[in-house]
């Protein structure tokens, strides 16, 4: 079983935030933990959100509280007049996850059945500690950057498959894959982007993220290639055409890596179309259709890369800059 950084934070900050609290000579001490314990959260910027939200429905829960408590008293119906209020009221401001927090403050006001300046001072005390030692544990967030690379790297084997496959149907007609690499790339890049929103809410200052770019790329490449696969069937089954187009897959397939080197197979590709150019026109129904299926498939392939070029500086243009500099 593994035990998450949230899990450990939980652990150290509820008991740091009691221990604080009872140093404060606070009453409903326990009550600092539970704070602490609402107020973890995954990221740095849903943690500042969450703690700001949480203080000011606080505020507004004991000016409730003491309007409510005073002027019609401590009764059990109160409290339900109360949250009815009070609910809508966060609703309105958009703090609703400060209910559960402020909830735990009003239900102390009205456990103590008084109300003076020393114990509202003393359940601002309660607010502060709480909600503050939750923060400061949200400070500290471990760096998702290995578990990024990982779903790159995993990314990447199961693109480079993808294309060694679609090789193989256009040479020999291989129809024993099970496609399970196109599922397994849509569920790595729905896990890939969370990942990053996260880390981008780790890094409040960073402007730009070089996962996001990378991800985002690579879905634009996985909508082409998915665009590719019924036009890859429509191949004809044998010959120098069919060829052709599986040593282009096969060889972009070991091409597939983080870096950009996209301009070399656009120059390839370009050399395809040329000597398809040179074929002899269609003769039937069946070849035109055969001739444009392979022209759309030439076309997403040259998006496929542009996408690449565009999301990088090119290797081979940037060698050549450091060859002259």
């Amino acid at each position: 079983m593994k035990i998450g950084y949230r899990t450990i934070k939980t652990a150290i900050g509820t008991p740091i935030a009691i221990w604080i609290a009872q140093l404060l000579g606070v009453t409903n001490f326990v009550s600092a933990g539970i704070l602490t314990i609402l107020c973890i959260q995954p990221s740095r910027k849903q943690s500042f959100l969450s703690a700001w939200n949480r203080f000011l429905a606080c505020i507004i829960a004991s000016v409730f509280s003491i309007a409510f408590f005073y002027f019609i008293g401590y009764h059990p119906i109160v409290v339900g007049l109360l949250l009815m209020v009070f609910i809508p009221v966060t609703v309105l401001l958009k703090i609703t996850q400060g209910i559960a927090t402020s909830t735990v403050i009003i239900l102390n006001l009205y456990g103590a059945h008084y109300l003076d300046f020393d114990f509202l001072v003393d359940q601002f005390l309660l607010i502060v500690v709480g909600i503050g030692t939750g923060l400061v544990m949200n400070l500290y967030m471990p760096s998702l950057d290995r578990k990024l690379k990982e779903k790159q790297q995993e990314l990447e084997k199961n693109f480079q498959f993808v294309l060694y496959e679609i090789a193989l149907y256009v040479r020999n007609k291989n129809i024993d894959w099970d496609g399970k690499e196109i599922t397994r790339i849509g569920e790595i890049l729905e896990e890939a982007n969370d990942l990053v929103e996260r880390d981008k809410e780790n890094h409040l200052l960073r402007s730009k993220h070089i996962y996001r770019d990378y991800f985002k790329m690579r879905t634009r490449q996985f909508e082409l290639l998915q665009r590719m696969l019924p036009l890859v069937t429509r191949l004809p089954k044998k010959d120098t055409i069919s060829e052709k187009i599986a040593n282009f897959f096969e060889s972009l397939s070991e091409a597939v890596h983080p870096g950009n080197t996209a301009i070399i197979y656009l120059e390839k590709l370009e050399n395809l179309r040329k000597e398809f150019d040179e074929e002899d026109l269609p003769c039937s129904k069946e070849e035109f259709e055969t001739r444009a299926n392979l022209f759309r498939l030439l076309h997403d392939i040259e998006d496929y890369l542009i996408v690449k070029l565009k999301y990088k500086e090119s290797d081979i243009v940037r060698k050549k800059k450091e060859m002259e500099s």
